[in-house]
C-alpha cells in the first residue's frame, strides 16, 4: 500500500472513530483514561526499555553535531519522576470536568424557538512532535477527554518508545467503549506528507517542536495549525524592580530547564539598574555557567563594575541574538530606556510566548500587561510558570502563540469549538416566514444558560 493510501486509511478510520465516539456517554472517558493509566503503570518496565533504546541511539548523532543534546534531553523517559509524572497528568485529566456539552449562549429567539450555543470537539486531531515521548500519553489522555480522535507522529529520535506506547494505548482502548482507533500514531515522514493533504477528514493540526518542524508544517497544509514556532521569552528588569526578586526570577527563567520553549532567552535592563542590580543578576547567572551575549552599555558596566567572570562568559551582542531561542545556557541583554522601550521591543523580536516584567510600580505593570502582544504576560514571576499542569488545565496539548481560540497553554478547553443547537417546540415546526416578512418578529429573549438541550 502506497503511504498516500495508508494515510488516507488512517485519517478515514479516525474520522470513523470519531463519529463513533460522539454517541458515547462522556462519562466513558473516564474509564477509557483510567484504563490507559493502569497498563501504562503495568508496563513501565518495557516502556523504560523502548527508551533506553532511543536515548542510546541519540547520542551518536549528538556526538556527530547532528542531533542537539537539548532535544536528546526532552527525549528521556527515565529521569527521575518522569514517567510518574506522565501517568499523574492521565489522573489530573481525568479529574478535570467535562469540555463538551456547555452551554455558552442560550436565547429565545421567539415563542417556543430557542438556540443553545453547545462546545462540542474539533474533530480528528494531527498532532506532530519532535523527541518527547510522552506527548503520546499526553495527547491521548486529552484527546479522549475533550471527545477528539488523534493521529501522533512522534520523531524518529523516539520512535521505539512512542510506538509502544500507542500500542498500549490501544490496547487499553480495545476494552473500552472508546474505540481503539480513536488514538493512532504513525511513524514515516511520507505519511505525515500524506496526511497533511487529508484536510476532508482531519480538522486540526498541532506541531510540537523547533522552528524548523513547525514552519514547514504550516507551509505544506491547507489544514489550520495551531502552535508556535519558537520559545523566544523574555524577562525585563524595571527601574524600580527589587534586586533578591531579580535575581530570583531571572535565574529561574534561564535555568530551571534552558531546552524548554518557557526558558527566558532575552534580558532587558533598564539603563539605571546598570551598576547597582545589573551586575548582581549577572553575577548570578555567571555562577550558574550562563553565557551572556550583551550590547555595548550592559557589556561595559560589567567592566566598570569590576565583575570578573565577564572575561569568561560574556561577549558583545549581534543584532541577530534578540532574535534567538538558544535553548541553552545563553541569554541575549539588552538596556532599554523606559518600560515603552522594553514593550517595543518583545513585540517586534519575541515570539508572543511568554514575556515577565520585575516591577513594583503598578503603571508599569499595567502598561506591560496591555502593551505586551504575548500569549503569557507576567508580573514579578519567572516564565517558567507558562505550562498547561502548573496553569490547573490538567496536561498541555501544546502553546498556542496565533491568534486563533486558542492561546497559551492549550489544554482541554482549547480542544473544543461549539455548535449551534435550535429547537422549535411549536407544533407545526417554526419558519423564518413566522417572524419575518410580515411575521411576528423576534424576541431575542436572554435565556438561562443551563444544561444542553440534547
Amino acid at each position: 500500500m502506497s503511504s498516500s493510501s495508508n494515510a488516507e486509511s488512517i485519517a478515514v478510520a479516525a474520522r470513523r472513530a470519531f463519529e463513533a465516539s460522539q454517541l458515547v456517554d462522556p462519562s466513558e472517558r473516564n474509564i477509557a483514561l483510567y484504563a490507559i493509566r493502569e497498563v501504562l503503570e503495568a508496563h513501565k518496565d518495557e516502556a523504560v526499555a523502548a527508551n533506553k533504546k532511543d536515548m542510546e541511539a541519540a547520542q551518536p548523532l549528538v556526538e556527530a553535531g547532528k542531533l542537539s543534546a537539548s532535544l536528546v534531553s526532552r527525549l528521556d523517559l527515565s529521569r527521575p519522576g518522569k514517567f510518574e509524572a506522565m501517568l499523574q497528568g492521565i489522573s489530573d485529566v481525568a479529574s478535570l470536568p467535562v469540555p463538551t456539552g456547555i452551554v455558552n449562549f442560550a436565547k429565545e429567539l421567539g415563542p417556543e424557538l430557542e438556540l443553545h450555543r453547545v462546545t462540542c470537539p474539533v474533530g480528528v486531531l494531527l498532532v506532530i512532535f519532535e523527541a518527547r515521548p510522552e506527548v503520546v500519553v499526553n495527547i491521548a489522555a486529552l484527546a479522549i477527554k475533550s471527545g477528539n480522535a488523534a493521529i501522533l507522529k512522534g520523531g524518529k529520535e523516539s520512535i521505539h518508545t512512542a510506538t509502544l506506547l500507542s500500542s498500549l494505548i490501544s490496547q487499553a482502548l480495545s476494552k473500552t467503549s472508546i474505540p481503539a482507533t480513536f488514538v493512532q500514531s504513525v511513524s514515516t515522514r511520507s505519511e505525515i506528507s500524506s496526511l497533511l493533504a487529508q484536510d476532508r477528514y482531519i480538522d486540526l493540526v498541532m506541531p510540537r517542536g523547533g522552528n524548523e518542524l513547525v514552519k514547514s508544517i504550516q507551509n505544506n497544509t491547507r489544514i489550520p495549525v495551531m502552535g508556535h514556532a519558537d520559545g523566544i521569552c523574555a524577562v525585563y528588569l524595571d527601574e524600580s524592580a527589587v534586586e533578591e526578586k531579580a535575581v530570583r526570577i531571572v535565574v529561574e527563567s534561564k535555568i530551571d530547564y534552558p531546552a524548554a520553549c518557557n526558558a527566558a532567552e532575552t534580558l532587558l535592563v533598564h539603563s539605571s539598574l546598570l551598576n547597582t542590580i545589573w551586575p548582581k543578576v549577572a553575577s548570578a547567572l555567571f555562577s550558574n555557567d550562563v553565557r551572556l551575549r550583551c550590547d555595548a552599555a550592559s557589556l561595559g558596566a560589567l567592566h566598570e563594575n569590576a565583575i570578573t567572570q565577564a572575561a569568561q562568559f560574556a561577549t558583545a551582542s549581534s543584532p541577530e541574538d534578540y532574535r534567538e531561542e538558544f535553548l541553552g545556557p545563553t541569554l541575549a541583554v539588552k538596556v532599554v530606556e523606559n518600560v515603552q522601550e522594553a514593550i517595543q521591543h518583545v513585540n517586534s523580536h519575541s515570539s508572543h510566548h511568554t514575556d515577565s516584567i520585575v516591577t513594583e510600580d503598578e503603571q508599569a505593570m499595567s502598561a506591560w500587561c496591555r502593551g505586551l502582544d504575548s500569549a503569557n504576560c507576567y508580573v514579578n514571576a519567572s516564565t517558567r510558570f507558562a505550562d498547561g499542569t502548573r496553569y490547573g488545565l490538567g496536561t498541555e496539548v501544546g502553546i498556542s502563540t496565533g491568534k486563533t481560540h486558542a492561546r497559551g497553554p492549550v489544554g482541554l478547553d482549547g480542544l473544543v469549538i461549539y455548535k449551534y443547537m435550535m429547537r422549535s417546540r411549536k407544533k407545526d415546526g417554526s419558519v423564518v416566514g413566522d417572524h419575518e416578512k410580515g411575521g411576528a418578529g423576534y424576541t431575542h429573549r436572554d435565556l438561562e444558560k443551563g444544561d444542553a438541550p440534547f
